[in-house]
């Protein structure tokens, strides 16, 4: 079996900017009620012209730079997202004829904020039992498109932006070294799209409770599987959707701050593509060395959980 890592990473963050003292001229909340609850103090929406397919190529063009390959080079595009361009034809499709990637299969997976954990796992394998050689999984969302802009409990929290991950062959004892991926659709009515406004509806207190506990427990879980404990993690990069989600789950790890990625504050929960824009920003951060351990954990609607492990490699340039 070959052995897989991230071998580029890229992402787009759209430019204007939404801030809790913007949200408080629009609807009953204050910016003090945001941060204490959720730690998020701005957040960012895409421009009108601006669709998820838009998002994803910025992303993608940024990852496969990185990397050092070509488009053609591509064997597969994953677009992880709940907020497609259309329901067919695929984001993914879209993204493939603007980058050229003549020769890379294509799809959409939904898997709601476990989006790009869930890419991840399904992407490596392709490339794990010799199927295809490079995969490009995308996280990308433009959920401001599908937010009730006069709904106080859920408008406050969401973002739009993109990230991506150039998948490919690693030396061996680097890469992946688990996956976990589960769903609870018994709980799927907790967070969903109204079919009645077409807009985000979620119970807050039941997915807080829920959340909590997958990050909690999915990490844990992780480890073991890859024959690790929580003392072998050098940087855990969780879904950014709460700070006090991302505290709890730090405490069970006893993780020290500077070993967790934040950057809630900035962008708030911009779903599918919130792992994958917190790993860009900590490579091109450096903070990630070749050997360190690299721990991902996301949660969302479905119910869903996914997350990976992998010891980080990444070639000299």
């Amino acid at each position: 079996m070959t052995n897989v890592g991230i071998i580029g990473t890229g992402s787009y963050i759209p430019q204007k900017v939404l801030t809790n003292q913007d949200l408080e001229k629009m609807v009953e909340t204050s910016d003090e009620w945001i941060v204490s609850r959720t730690g998020i103090r701005e957040r960012r929406l895409a421009a009108a012209d601006e669709n998820t397919s838009q998002l994803s190529i910025y992303a993608a063009e940024a990852a496969l730079a990185d990397s050092g390959l070509k488009a053609a080079e591509l064997e597969l595009i994953i677009v992880c997202s709940i907020t497609p361009d259309a329901p067919f034809p695929a984001t993914a499709c879209l993204v493939q004829a603007a980058l050229g990637a003549k020769n890379a299969a294509a799809f959409d997976l939904s898997a709601g904020c476990s989006g790009f954990a869930y890419g991840l796992a399904v992407g490596a394998q392709f490339i794990q039992t010799g199927m295809y050689r490079h995969v490009l999984v995308i996280g990308a969302e433009k959920i401001s498109k599908i937010t009730d802009w006069s709904d106080r409990s859920t408008c406050v929290l969401f973002g739009d932006g993109a990230g991506a991950a150039v998948l490919g062959a690693v030396p061996d004892g680097y890469g992946f070294l688990s996956h976990e991926l589960g769903a609870d659709g018994q709980g799927g009515h907790h967070l969903e799209l109204s079919k009645e406004t077409n807009f985000i509806k979620m119970d807050g207190r039941d997915v807080f409770k829920f959340a909590v506990h997958v990050m909690s427990q999915v990490p844990v879980d992780l480890l073991r599987k890859a024959g690790l404990t929580e003392a072998d993690v050098d940087l855990f990069i969780p879904h950014q959707a709460n700070i006090r989600i991302i505290d709890a789950a730090a405490k069970r790890l006893s993780l020290p701050r500077e070993k967790v990625y934040v950057n809630v504050d900035r962008f708030g929960n911009t779903s599918a593509a919130s792992i994958a824009i917190a790993l860009d920003e900590a490579v091109k951060g450096g903070l990630l060395a070749t050997g360190d351990i690299l721990l991902i954990v996301g949660f969302g609607a479905g119910l869903t959980w996914g997350g990976n492990v992998m010891r980080w490699w990444r070639e000299t340039k």
